[in-house]
Parts: C-alpha cells; structure tokens; sequence
C-alpha cells in the first residue's frame, strides 16, 4: 500500500471539502433544484481540473513569480464571489419563484460552480506547492502527478455533487418560503462576505 497516496488523498479530501466559496455556490445552486445543483458541483470539479492541469504543466509557477499578475486574479475572483453574493441578496427583494427545470437551466449554474473555482488564484499555487510533496524521489514525476491531480478531481467529482444531493433531499424543509428565504439570506451574506474578504486580501499586500 502506497502510504504517500493515502496521506495525499487525506490532505487532498480535507481541502475539498474545507468550506468556502465553493461550498456555498453548489448550496446556492442546490436549493433551486437537484440538476441546478449537480450542474454547479460539476462546473466546481472543471474548475479544479483546470487548476490541477496547470499545476501539472507548471504554468501556475508564473502565478508566483509575477506578484501584480496574482493580486488582479485575486480582485477579479473575489469580485466574481462578491457579485453572486449581492445578487443572492437583492433577490430577496422579490416573493420566492418557483424553479423550472430545463435543459438549458443547468448552463447558469455550471458557469457559475466553474467561474468561481477557476478564478480563484490560489487554488493553482496550493496544487504547485502541495503535489510535488508526494512525489517519491527518484520516480518520474509526471505519472505520478498526473494521478495525484487525478485524485483531487474525482474527490470533488464525489463531495460536491454529494452535498447537491444532500440539499435537495432536505428541500421540502428548506424550500419553504421562511427557510428557503433564510438560506438564501445566510448563502447571499456567506458569500457576500468571502468576496470582501478576498478583495481586500490583495489590497493589503499591495
């Protein structure tokens, strides 16, 4: 048994599913239906696939050589989560609509579970940082990489659509107007906040 692979998928697990932006977008998302929601995990996991393969490629090393290059991606990832959260909000301006599944319904939430992953910069830097760590030494590091980012890809293939699931079979509570309206309210401010935060990360370090 490969320890290292173990004590990756373990690391890997717990980022996955450490709360955050991601998390809230796919609840968002699940409380309007089962295919919004499972379109949305699935856009967080192409995300993630993106990150990975630019870890794998090494591309995210100019991530961390070019400071500015990092901090703009940081503005327009955060401002990308703080808009979702303010629009989140301003919706419970209006009486609660009911949600019509479609085909195209899923494009929305599957834009919006990717956009908010792939803009967020330091997911690639985590990826560059924390894959060569469980490369054994002396062994091609490409094979082994490419499993690695291949582990973090099925996780999320496994944990997001799990907590889609997880939302909507608690959805007749959580879709009642008062509940639906509290969730909505505590994802908006989730949200809301967490892209506050990520703007004013790199305004501090500039």
């Amino acid at each position: 048994m490969d320890g290292q692979l173990i004590a990756f998928t373990g690391v890997a697990a717990g980022m996955v599913a450490m709360p955050g932006a991601d998390f809230t977008v796919v609840v968002r998302n699940a409380l309007v239906s089962r295919r919004a929601g499972i379109a949305c995990a699935l856009g967080v996991a192409g995300g993630l696939l993106l990150h990975t393969a630019l870890a794998v490629a090494g591309v995210a090393a100019v991530l961390a050589a070019v400071p500015a290059l990092f901090r703009a991606l940081q503005l327009v990832g955060g401002g990308y989560v703080l808009y979702l959260g303010l629009r989140t909000l301003w919706s419970l301006r209006r009486p609660p609509a009911v949600a019509v599944e479609t085909v195209s319904s899923a494009a929305r939430p599957l834009r919006q579970g990717f956009v908010t992953n792939a803009l967020n910069p330091k997911a690639p830097i985590t990826f560059l940082s924390l894959l060569p760590q469980f490369v054994p030494a002396g062994s091609p590091a490409l094979p082994r990489t490419l499993l690695l980012a291949l582990i973090v890809v099925v996780l999320a293939l496994l944990w997001f659509p799990a907590v889609a699931l997880l939302v909507d079979r608690l959805g007749r509570w959580l879709r009642e107007p008062r509940a639906a309206r509290a969730v909505e309210g505590v994802t908006g401010a989730a949200l809301t906040l967490l892209g506050v935060l990520l703007l004013l990360e790199p305004l501090r370090a500039a």
